[in-house]
């Protein structure tokens, strides 16, 4: 496909591993919208654009010419970005979900953080705008060193400090959601952010987008994941709890009663995961359309991030 412009709302971890990929692996024009001033990506010879997400007009300056529109921001902000999108005639929006399948959330799903609102405005704007969700399951990065706040995702999401899912590495306990409500076992897809980026740049060049597009390094059961941390550290358990999503959800309304809001979001991430919310077919849509992209293992990948630490 020809060179065209692209805009990346937002200035998280994700947005500006996307960016990078966009800027340094494709001749594409790329510009990243930012709430503010960013000297630091200028000096690095990227084209930023300061927006204002509640002035119509400043955003629709910003995307005069854009073919292509992926958002990280959630909220009220995105709402805007996309009736600005649609009024500048920009054929192609992401919106910002980088996460399981939209379809398994509940109504009102406490996760959700204006996700549901933002895909029923692309689908009110169908006529005028296609649009497709980005599904890559966990990211690697929830298991990182110093977790996955410290490469600047997830910072709003309640669970994106070290040890807030599943497992507590560096202290070797886990809370595990080994089992499904029917006593199976449950599974999850994992990607890492980097592989992410390199799906969505491949994307771009799809003549049509669909609803969805899937991605995955790498599918497995939660009791298989625990374990294979356990065996990359070399380590055994000090702790660990395996749980199903009628134990979880007792837990929940305890961390309710007693108002613990932090417990409650890692425990909605736990009841998540047991319920299949991270896990979809594979081999996944991308892997499939884009062969060129080899996805990091989840082995390679955790040997690498926590080899400096004992």
């Amino acid at each position: 496909m020809s060179n065209m412009r692209v805009a990346v709302a937002g200035t998280c971890g994700l947005a500006l591993i996307i960016a990078r990929e966009i800027h340094e692996e494709t001749s594409h024009q790329l510009i990243i919208l930012s709430r503010n001033p960013q000297p630091g990506l200028l000096s690095q010879g990227y084209l930023c654009q300061e927006v204002d997400y509640n002035d119509t007009t400043n955003l629709q300056h910003s995307l005069m010419g854009v073919d292509t529109v992926i958002s990280t921001v959630t909220g009220t902000a995105q709402l805007r970005l996309i009736e600005a999108a649609v009024a500048c005639g920009v054929r192609r929006f992401a919106p910002a979900e980088f996460e399981g399948q939209p379809g398994l959330r509940a109504q009102n799903d406490p996760l959700d953080r204006g996700r549901a609102l933002a895909l029923a405005h692309l689908q009110h704007y169908r006529g005028y705008i296609e649009s497709s969700v980005f599904v890559c399951g966990i990211l690697y990065e929830r298991f990182s060193v110093n977790g996955m706040t410290s490469q600047r995702i997830g910072a709003n999401t309640g669970y994106g400090n070290e040890g807030d899912y599943i497992v507590d590495i560096r202290n070797m306990t886990a809370e595990a959601p080994v089992y499904d409500s029917a006593g199976n076992l449950s599974y999850l897809c994992l990607t890492s952010a980097y592989d992410v980026a390199k799906y969505v740049v491949e994307a771009l060049n799809l003549t049509q987008w669909p609803a969805e597009m899937s991605m995955c390094g790498e599918r497995m059961s939660v009791n298989a994941l625990v374990e294979a941390i356990r065996s990359y550290r070399g380590r055994l358990y000090n702790s660990i709890q395996y749980q199903n999503p009628e134990g979880l959800r007792y837990q929940l309304t305890m961390a309710q009663m007693g108002g613990d809001v932090p417990r409650q979001r890692r425990l909605m991430t736990l009841v998540a995961t047991a319920e299949g919310r991270y896990d979809f077919a594979t081999p996944a849509y991308l892997n499939s359309q884009c062969p060129r992209v080899q996805p990091i293992s989840f082995r390679d990948w955790f040997t690498r991030n926590w080899a400096s630490v004992p």
